[in-house]
């Protein structure tokens, strides 16, 4: 499912127009992003958890050479499925 076929399955559960809906997931989706990126979390009961988690600076390997490269440390976005989420995908 893409972004628009999401917004329409929103738009005919909920009701409301596909603009509408379009404007909320916009909203949603950058207060997530803006959230997590200024180190919070954020916490969907039932759904999941979007949180960052920094990654430590590592020893890896060139695919191509095989030499041996450092790879920077870094913060990356994580997300966390809820309870609901899991047995609802495992039924």
């Amino acid at each position: 499912m893409n972004r628009q076929e999401l917004v329409k399955a929103i738009a005919d559960e909920s009701g409301h127009s596909q603009s509408t809906v379009g404007e909320v997931l916009n909203s949603l989706i950058s207060t997530v992003q803006n959230v997590v990126a200024g180190g919070d979390k954020v916490s969907l009961v039932g759904f999941g958890t979007f949180e960052s988690t920094k990654q430590a600076e590592r020893q890896g390997r060139n695919p191509s050479t095989g030499a041996p490269i450092t790879i920077a440390a870094s913060i990356k976005p994580k997300f966390t499925p809820g309870k609901s989420f899991k047995d609802r995908v495992n039924q």
